[in-house]
């Protein structure tokens, strides 16, 4: 099965680049990867009956929810958005007049990127049942526990930076109020916490490797595509409003600001 979902992630993604060569809006690309391991996640806790019933339902339920509310979350965004996203715009102007092949490489590496990031699902769920430690149910519910506050977190963190957005009067202003007080991106904090779920649950079946994942995820969040790219335009765009609040508040873990 692991084969015909990286199918299905390739044409998802296909489709969208033709869409956004049409539209010149990349930015569909994030909608389409989170939509991508929605879908991955949610099909093979249907069909692929290995694994305990619980571990087959968390993963399928409470997982593929994270993943829907993050495709809602960014479809929203792209939606309300009146021009291209400025990564992407960056990366057009930077590719000149072979834009449309690096967009179709850029948006072949973000299926195989998508796959990577199933992994983890897919070893929990591919671990036939005898292969469980008796004491999985107490995994799981440590992991049920940290996955509840990073979808708590993320989403109030996520809905607070939208409705400081729609305000006309916050423009050129930085978000410092709720969770934004306490850390400049709370909304990646959350999502690098999501990640410690699956290796916690690994532990009763032996899968010590899923470790490398929140390992990966702060790697990319931290240095390559996340906090990086958000301060640099953040300073650009807000200048020595934003510059303040880099000195008073936590980059990434929520934190006291300070005074």
């Amino acid at each position: 099965m692991f084969v015909q979902l990286a199918i299905l992630n390739l044409v998802i993604m296909l489709c969208c680049w033709v869409w956004a060569t049409l539209n010149r809006r990349v930015g569909i690309v994030d909608v389409a990867w989170s939509a991508c391991l929605a879908l991955n996640i949610i099909l093979t806790a249907i069909w692929v009956d290995v694994a305990p019933v619980p571990i087959r339902l968390f993963i399928g339920i409470f997982s593929g929810l994270w993943f829907i509310r993050l495709c809602a979350h960014l479809l929203r965004r792209y939606l309300a958005e009146q021009h291209e996203d400025t990564r992407y715009a960056n990366m057009r102007r930077a590719m000149g007049k072979f834009q449309h092949l690096g967009f179709l490489l850029f948006f072949i590496f973000q299926a195989g990127l998508a796959l990577l990031f199933y992994v983890p699902m897919w070893a929990l769920l591919t671990t036939a049942q005898q292969d469980w430690s008796s004491a999985y149910p107490v995994y799981l519910a440590v992991a049920a526990i940290i996955l509840i506050l990073a979808f708590a977190g993320e989403s109030i963190a996520d809905q607070q930076l939208y409705r400081f957005k729609q305000q006309p009067q916050h423009r050129g202003l930085t978000m410092d109020q709720g969770l934004w007080r306490y850390s400049r991106h709370p909304n990646y904090f959350f999502e690098w916490m999501h990640w410690f779920v699956y290796p916690i649950m690994g532990l009763a079946a032996g899968l010590y490797l899923l470790w490398i994942y929140p390992v990966l995820m702060w790697l990319f969040l931290y240095y390559i595509t996340g906090i990086p790219f958000s301060e640099q335009q953040a300073l650009k765009n807000r200048g020595q409003n934003y510059l303040d609040y880099q000195q008073r508040t936590s980059m990434f873990i929520p934190w006291k600001p300070k005074k």
